[in-house]
């Protein structure tokens, strides 16, 4: 099994992202927690209260190791989707510009993948910065849509699933994405929500990829298998990911070596 700094260095030049794949611990386990703490290089935290996708912007952008416990989580939604708070009329209120009525906003958050309580913290990290540190719960993409793809077909592909059914929640896709895709540990693909989309600084249009860490080496595994074949390009296999931005088999947008 290759390294995670490997599997990002791969990542990374394959598939030309724009952003470090994110790892995401969300640690129960005072032992596993005091061992990463005690491990870890350099850990930073959150000066003041902050959102999660503000978390994740030390990781994916600056390579930084975050971590924090609730005392440095100041979004709501978040916290009910971490198992750190229960429902209540304020969850339900923050829904209501996005729903028909108050019931329909309480029937919505209820529906949203929670974790178990008793978390005592989360570290968001660099995938390629977390050898010996812990094995990731999730690792998040932050990338546009035809990586995006190349990852959903090499997941499927790996794990032999077919169709992919993400799931898409109303003001909770960095949080309650990553939620539900350990819980279900399942594949998820989720535009940006309105608040990630300006706290989370995903201006470009980025999408959310989150996959299980159960199963990232599977996936990492058929993009090898596809790098040695032919190339990581889906599209047109043979050319450097993402292959050649031009119409499928055109005759006439061809190149040669000028002699």
């Amino acid at each position: 099994m290759a390294s995670y700094k490997e599997m990002q260095e791969v990542l990374m030049k394959e598939l030309r992202l724009y952003h470090y794949p994110i790892a995401v611990k969300f640690f129960y386990d005072p032992k596993e927690l005091n061992e990463f703490k005690d491990n870890a290089p350099e850990i930073h935290t959150p000066l003041k209260p902050m959102t999660f996708c503000q978390w994740e912007l030390g990781a994916r952008m600056k390579g930084q190791i975050v971590y924090s416990d609730l005392q440095g989580l100041g979004c709501s939604n978040a916290l009910y989707c971490f198992g750190w708070k229960e429902l209540d009329d304020g969850e339900i209120k923050g829904h209501a510009k996005y729903t028909r009525d108050l019931a329909q906003a309480e029937t919505f958050v209820k529906s949203k993948s929670r974790l178990p309580s008793g978390m005592l913290g989360i570290a968001v990290a660099p995938l390629g910065s977390i050898d010996g540190l812990f094995t990731p719960d999730t690792v998040h993409f932050y990338c546009d849509n035809m990586q995006a793809y190349h990852l959903a077909v090499d997941y499927m592909a790996a794990t032999d699933t077919h169709p992919l059914r993400p799931s898409i929640t109303m003001n909770s896709s960095a949080c309650g994405g990553n939620v539900f895709s350990f819980v279900e540990q399942e594949f998820n693909m989720l535009p940006a929500c309105s608040g990630s989309y300006n706290a989370g600084k995903t201006e470009r249009g980025e999408i959310n990829v989150i996959i299980p860490g159960s199963k990232f080496s599977a996936m990492f595994d058929r993009l090898a298998y596809r790098i040695e074949a032919a190339s990581s390009s889906i599209t047109r296999p043979g050319d450097g990911f993402p292959g050649a931005d031009i119409c499928k088999n055109c005759p006439l947008i061809i190149f040669k070596k000028d002699a």
